[in-house]
């Protein structure tokens, strides 16, 4: 069968096709412009954190799937997350596991028609966005799913040129087979836009999926934008589509937050350095990968990046979207993403966010647990004016403890294990308490009162522990 192509020559009132299609889109969301002021955004407060509906938040989560709009049950499953104090979830939008669908319409003919919409993928998509801001749910967007371009799922992905009616592989300059993993790079997919192989046929049918993403999520305020999953093709894809992004949310009066995620497990690597360095492109940076590290190391990685992006006056919020670590998987243990995901919250991140099974602990019992006790931490604590201060702890181990305080007022310090470690609490600003959150149970043990002195503090038992210092008569 003869595919379709777009012509060689363009007039050009055609390129204005696609924009003429979003610009109608926007009519229905004309009626959330008003509420702007109560988007996610910035804190105005507190530049490493989020605030949303006018108050400044920290974002935790979990979840069964990453591409969370494709599953059964999804409300359900919302409402734990909800219950256990959740408010974070991530949403690639990938269709290449059982059960999901894709964007565009599948013809009799077996293939796919790139000018025509799946409804079943968007109607999907609009209920997920639907469903997570009526509970406060703060949704961080992946548009390109990295995986879903290579190997078997490029085989049935759609923008394959063996699959879709719209356009051959040598015009397209897109591959049949990709046989690599994606660290390698060897799918042209992602060199289409202007400044790479200029692939304009490929773009042209990518745009169109883009704008229909934001068609829908331009709708909501609570949506924050990653361009990619683990990438390592070259910064001028992301920042093509950041930009892209960004420019249709002012056509829409809204403001948009973008990020991209790097594949190289180093922060210090020169790929991260694309995003820190970008504030205007990148408002905001992803340091999952990190979540790679363990222990002082994981500690340590992710401060250093922060102080950079303090140093080159660069701040703004640091989120981990994806935490691994669970026994029998492929990447860390159970300990690891329940001790990473407590760092990255006590050394300053703004969002935490456990990843799926196998790789991670999605919403199991024992991320609900870890979810709701950091919760009630930091709803304990003067939070958000706090800082890491790994410095007031003595007689520490290597990865032993590690602290987030406000010094003579406040301290917070979670023990991976069982151990004990020295604060000076001489010029505490009254008496000192001590209460011990057993991190797994959730359960506060009863209330002690502290010399103020340089005291000794060690945990109850074995497992996972976090001692809150603060006044008495707080």
């Amino acid at each position: 069968m003869q595919k379709s192509a777009l012509p060689l020559s363009w007039p050009a009132i055609m390129m204005l096709i696609p924009l003429a299609a979003f610009l109608l889109s926007l009519s229905h969301i004309t009626d959330h412009r008003e509420n702007s002021h109560e988007a996610i955004d910035i804190s105005k407060n507190n530049i490493s954190y989020w605030s949303y509906k006018g108050e400044d938040i920290l974002l935790l989560g979990g979840s069964v799937q990453d591409n969370l709009f494709q599953i059964p049950g999804l409300e359900e499953h919302l409402d734990i997350l909800v219950s256990a104090g959740g408010n974070y979830v991530r949403n690639t939008m990938s269709s290449r596991d059982s059960g999901n669908v894709w964007a565009f319409q599948k013809l009799e003919n077996g293939l796919y028609d790139l000018n025509r919409w799946n409804d079943e993928y968007w109607q999907r998509f609009s209920t997920f966005l639907h469903e997570t801001a009526k509970r406060d749910i703060i949704v961080q967007i992946e548009i390109w799913a990295t995986f879903d371009y290579y190997r078997e799922n490029w085989d049935i992905n759609p923008f394959n040129p063996k699959n879709n009616v719209n356009y051959e592989p040598r015009r397209s300059k897109l591959p049949e087979v990709v046989d690599s993993h994606p660290i390698f790079t060897e799918n042209n997919f992602f060199r289409s836009v202007p400044s790479q192989m200029a692939l304009a046929q490929v773009l042209w049918f990518q745009q169109q999926f883009v704008d229909k993403i934001l068609s829908v999520s331009l709708e909501y305020d609570h949506v924050l934008y990653c361009m990619d999953n683990e990438t390592s093709v070259t910064s001028d894809w992301g920042k093509y589509w950041a930009q892209h992004i960004q420019k249709r949310g002012r056509m829409a009066g809204k403001k948009v937050h973008t990020t991209q995620m790097w594949d190289p497990w180093d922060l210090s690597h020169p790929f991260h350095a694309e995003t820190f360095d970008n504030p205007g492109i990148f408002t905001f940076v992803d340091i999952s990968q990190n979540n790679h590290q363990s222990a002082d190391a994981h500690w340590n990685n992710g401060l250093a990046t922060i102080e950079r992006l303090k140093q080159m006056g660069n701040l703004r919020p640091a989120n981990n979207v994806k935490i691994y670590g669970n026994d029998g998987g492929q990447h860390k243990t159970t300990r690891d993403a329940v001790e990473n995901f407590v760092k990255n919250v006590l050394m300053g991140c703004a969002s935490a966010r456990f990843h799926r099974p196998t790789s991670g602990q999605g919403l199991n019992e024992t991320a609900q647990a870890v979810i709701k006790s950091v919760r009630e931490l930091s709803g304990r604590m003067d939070f958000f004016n706090g800082a890491p201060r790994n410095d007031l702890l003595t007689s520490r181990e290597p990865g032993e403890a590690f602290c987030r305080a406000i010094p003579q007022r406040e301290y917070a310090v979670y023990f991976p294990e069982k151990g004990s470690v020295e604060i000076d609490l001489t010029d505490f600003i009254s008496e000192p308490q001590i209460e011990w959150l057993n991190l797994l149970s959730s359960r506060w043990l009863t209330p002690e009162i502290l010399d103020r002195d340089l005291v000794t503090i060690e945990t109850p038992g074995n497992g996972h522990w976090i001692a809150l210092i603060k006044p008495a008569a707080y």
